[in-house]
């Protein structure tokens, strides 16, 4: 087992990225400041626990906001319907399966939009270099000394204008198959999210498929000069790429291939996608992908007109006038041209891959281009840089930011133990004034799922952070598949390694399999724990999909609960108001492994806009209803929470 695994050769490259890709300033696209660390960002428009802030979503389309707020699903297609059960580490495509796009059938659709989702995002379906040998059908083979895993990085795309072969039963007609999801997706009522991943293609990137008029990524190129602002890459001149090496990683885990011989054919080399320079790229670096120039200079400065601070404020309409005569970078319209074409396929809405590594102003000219032509297109990405949150969101028309580095950070740390409720509260506050746009999740691709032992070793412990996560703000909630039913990430499968379900080899995954009992998507052989926590999910991701108050104003508690005397609240429980039109809920999780003590739950009068001396609260979850008595201008309850429960109350 390779001791590079798929998180730490990103967390190590976009320490890379952030240190020495461009000598930056703070206006360039990348920052110096290290993304894995917490960044306090204090606003103006802080909220305190005292204040009830109004957040509303200049985005949201009317489906949204009928259905309460975006849930989005997803779906890691490649693992998704695979019924295989053997997980053979490094297996072939032939030992371990793989999940098709037939496999998503009309009831595995429903079992999906059962769990309140809006939106899925179907992760891995652009075509990206695999192993497999597709040579009779026209499809070039990729070489396995840059391909990571036997099935290969879903962010290392070899074709933007066709889908992964390994998807189809019949990859000459694969994308009239992803055509035929679409179109099952929409008829079961949610809409359709695919990866644009524009900071970096695969090593050798061969479309098959683009549109008369277009040219490959790199093709017309001068690779005589390290940069030019036409190229669609950056070239390290005269000097050939080398294959990283390490003594503790073998491709394929040491198997023989016949294009395996630490040799790959590129002159003059590329610089690497996390933005490495060196003709031979560390072993962690992102070494399977190329950089994309967008018109940045080696020194950091701008080849391309910047765009006015004004903007921030202005319409998508204004952002598309403003570049309609410009002269732009060729990458910029390369990448144009393919989310429109994906949006002509029936395609709904595109997560971003490490946005931050490109200039806002592309995702002005980009976003705005979309919106022209699909005003309701959901727009995700993924940033974890703080301080330019506002700047993606504002200048760079995006709808959604993952809240990755402040709120899921904190709420991770508390689910292990060692955080503090004030702790979340205060990060949910530094974003009050964007709090709408900031996608909230506890599992995707990237982290670690609950169950595995080096996060908090127990799917149960997800159960308080799942309701405060999603009901606690009007932005989207993301479920990854697998989540809902404990999946532990614990397959042994090839690159990297478990805790994180694998995106880079086949595998089956074992807890959504029992769920899928062999395609009739019933639960049918889950264990009565894992049903229960599936139910549990389908409770609360339903109260944030169609509950009016979740869009309306949000009130923590916490301040002030902590503060009563003779009560069992703490640091390890979290209480907080949510309320439209006089009618809303109230949330108290417990995040403790052990039971409370009573607790004297505390609501201010003007939180729930209430003035009868009594107030019955109704339950949402499966536990008991309580009445609240009017105490001056707070109203009071006792309450107790067995381990790891959340109560959740209407008014």
């Amino acid at each position: 087992m390779p001791t590079i695994t798929p998180s730490s050769a990103k967390s190590f490259a976009i320490a890379v990225m952030l240190t020495s890709i461009f000598a930056c300033s703070d206006t360039n696209v990348i920052s110096n400041n290290n993304i894995s660390n917490k960044i306090s960002n204090k606003n103006a428009n802080k909220q305190g626990d005292n204040q009830i802030s109004i957040h509303t979503n200049e985005h949201e389309t009317s489906d949204s906001l009928n259905q309460g707020k975006p849930v989005v699903y997803q779906l890691f297609t490649r693992l998704y319907g695979n019924k295989n059960t053997a997980n053979v580490p490094w297996g072939t495509i032939d030992e371990n399966g793989v999940g098709k796009f037939n496999d998503i059938t009309d009831t595995a659709l429903a079992s999906i939009k059962a769990l309140g989702t809006s939106h899925v995002w179907y992760t891995g379906v652009p075509h990206h270099a695999v192993i497999n040998d597709y040579t009779e059908f026209g499809i070039s083979n990729d070489d396995p000394d840059v391909v990571k895993g036997r099935a290969g990085s879903p962010y290392a795309v070899k074709d933007y204008y066709n889908v992964n072969p390994d998807l189809a039963e019949d990859p000459n007609q694969r994308l009239e198959e992803f055509e035929a999801l679409i179109s099952r997706t929409h008829e079961a009522g949610m809409k359709v999210i695919i990866d644009i991943v524009p900071n970096h293609v695969a090593r050798r990137y061969e479309s098959l498929s683009m549109p008369e008029g277009h040219s490959n990524f790199g093709e017309n190129d001068d690779t005589t000069v390290t940069y030019a602002r036409d190229n669609n890459f950056y070239y390290v001149v005269d000097e050939p790429f080398q294959v990283p090496t390490s003594p503790d990683y073998k491709p394929l885990g040491g198997e023989q291939h016949a294009l395996l011989d630490g040799k790959f054919e590129e002159f003059p080399a590329k610089w690497t996608g996390n933005g490495a320079r060196a003709p031979k790229p560390d072993i962690n670096d992102w070494y399977e992908t190329v950089k994309i120039n967008y018109g940045v200079k080696p020194d950091g400065s701008y080849d391309f007109p910047t765009l006015p601070a004004e903007y921030a404020n202005l319409s998508y309409q204004q952002h598309a006038a403003f570049w309609a005569d410009k002269s732009l970078p060729n990458s910029w319209y390369k990448f144009r041209d393919i989310a429109h074409y994906w949006l002509d396929k029936g395609v709904d809405g595109f997560r971003y891959d490490m946005a931050e590594m490109v200039p806002v102003e592309f995702w002005s000219f980009l976003n705005s281009s979309i919106k022209q032509k699909r005003p309701d297109a959901f727009l995700l990405a993924e940033v974890y840089q703080p301080s330019k949150y506002r700047d993606y969101l504002h200048s760079g028309k995006m709808d959604y930011l993952y809240d990755k580095v402040g709120f899921y950070d904190t709420l991770k740390a508390i689910m292990q133990g060692r955080g503090k409720v004030s702790d979340l509260v205060s990060v949910h506050d530094d974003v009050a004034d964007i709090a709408s746009h900031m996608l909230h999740f506890l599992e995707n691709h990237d982290e670690q799922r609950i169950a595995s032992p080096d996060f908090a070793g127990d799917a149960e412990k997800g159960k308080p952070a799942l309701a405060v996560s999603a009901l606690i703000s009007s932005a989207p909630t993301l479920l990854y598949f697998g989540q809902d039913v404990g999946e532990d990430g614990s397959e042994e499968t090839g690159f990297g390694d478990p805790t994180r379900t694998t995106i880079f080899d086949y595998a089956g995954v074992p807890a959504h399999q029992r769920f899928m009992n062999n395609g009739k998507f019933d639960a049918g052989q889950l264990t009565e724990e894992e049903k229960a926590l599936h139910s549990f999910y389908k409770d609360v991701m339903n109260i944030a999909a169609t509950h009016s108050a979740i869009n309306g104003r949000y009130k923590s508690l916490h301040a002030l609960n902590l503060s009563e005397k003779d009560s069992a609240y703490s640091e390890q429980q979290f209480a907080f108001v949510r309320e439209e039109n006089d009618q809303g809920f109230i949330v108290i999780a417990n995040f403790s492994d052990n039971a409370t003590g009573p607790i004297s739950l505390i609501v201010p009068a003007s939180a729930i806009k209430a003035s009868s001396n009594n107030l019955a609260l109704k339950p949402l979850l499966s536990h008991k209803g309580i009445t609240l008595e009017q105490e001056g201008v707070n109203y009071r309850a006792i309450i107790t929470l067995d381990a790891l429960e959340t109560k959740v109350f209407a008014f």
